[in-house]
């Protein structure tokens, strides 16, 4: 893929009204999921319930892009039908997850492991139809982190799988995430989010990225988990600022991860940030995983399939309304 098509995927994958489903959870992440609804952690529920949300009629309407775990760009629906190809039907981008999960450091912090032998799988990916990817770097504020070391060696290696991903013709979603995990304020996570993606652009940079060519998907400035509260205006207005002074106008769009933020706060907080700001350089839309298949992932745990897909249709149309400022609650 030259780079004009790489403009363009990345272009089309942040285009309104629509935003990326991030439905690439790890066989150990979708087990706890699966055990919150008393499901079974088999490949073939694994396999139903992503044929449930690739088969949503309608989705392209809302959604650009789809994230998948390696094993689910692999798989087929009940019909023989390959996922790649249900995707490809609604107008949807086929994505995969790259990284291959958190190292855990000796003070706490994590590094994201996946670079050695990513230029073999980045090929037999794109052979299979994905025409993005993702890696996701964790942040972890706490006492004494995050460390400088942590942030520029996380920056670093997101620049190194960006890198990879362009020369195999392939969009790199670039995700930087600084946890909600503490009791931090607002101002603190303002801080190591202007400090992280000041870096990540610097590494980006180095490495000769091209920022036509990539998607950023980074947090919301939100406080902790255990912190003291913040209003939507307050966390859209703050986020909006840090982006304008860290964010090169040349990428061409902005999906947020949702976090573990709650549904209706995720969506508030978005809607907020495109209903103030004007005349931005890039597209501000969404890159949800939880915050748009907690509903389905309910109804699968109940056997109804016709219900989990309605779930995954009115929060993609939620999220889809935010991306554009008009969602009303």
């Amino acid at each position: 893929m030259d780079s004009t098509s790489l403009h363009t995927v990345a272009a089309a994958m942040v285009a309104k009204p629509k935003g990326i489903l991030a439905m690439d959870e790890s066989t150990g992440t979708i087990a706890k999921r699966f055990s919150d609804i008393g499901v079974e952690n088999t490949e073939e529920n694994r396999r139903r319930y992503r044929e449930m949300l690739v088969t949503a009629s309608g989705l392209g309407q809302r959604i650009s892009g789809a994230i998948m775990f390696e094993e689910t760009l692999f798989q087929e629906t009940e019909a023989g039908v390959p996922f790649v190809e249900c995707l490809r039907k609604e107008g949807i981008i086929p994505g995969i997850k790259v990284d291959m999960g958190l190292e855990k450091q000796p003070n706490g912090e994590e590094l994201t492991k996946g670079l050695d032998d990513l230029k073999e799988r980045l090929a037999r990916y794109k052979a299979a139809g994905a025409r993005f990817a993702k890696w996701r770097a964790v942040i972890r504020i706490g006492e004494g982190l995050p460390t400088e070391k942590n942030i520029a060696e996380s920056a670093r290696r997101l620049a190194a799988y960006a890198k990879a991903c362009q020369d195999a013709g392939i969009v790199p979603i670039v995700e930087p995430e600084v946890l909600m995990d503490g009791d931090h304020t607002l101002a603190r996570c303002e801080e190591v989010t202007r400090d992280t993606l000041k870096a990540v652009f610097r590494e980006l940079a180095a490495a000769k990225v091209d920022l036509k060519g990539m998607v950023l998907k980074p947090n919301m400035i939100v406080p902790g988990k255990d912190g003291p509260e913040a209003s939507a205006e307050e966390i859209a207005q703050r986020t909006v600022a840090v982006l304008k002074e860290c964010v090169p106008k040349e990428v061409p769009g902005i999906a947020f991860l949702s976090g573990g933020i709650g549904d209706d706060d995720v969506t508030v907080y978005l809607n907020e940030m495109n209903k103030a700001a004007r005349d931005l350089p890039w597209s501000l839309t969404f890159s949800f995983g939880r915050g748009l298949q907690r509903g389905a992932l309910e109804s699968f745990g109940k056997g109804d399939l016709a219900g989990g897909q309605k779930a995954l249709l009115d929060r993609a149309k939620e999220s889809s309304m935010a991306a554009m400022g008009t969602y009303r609650g």
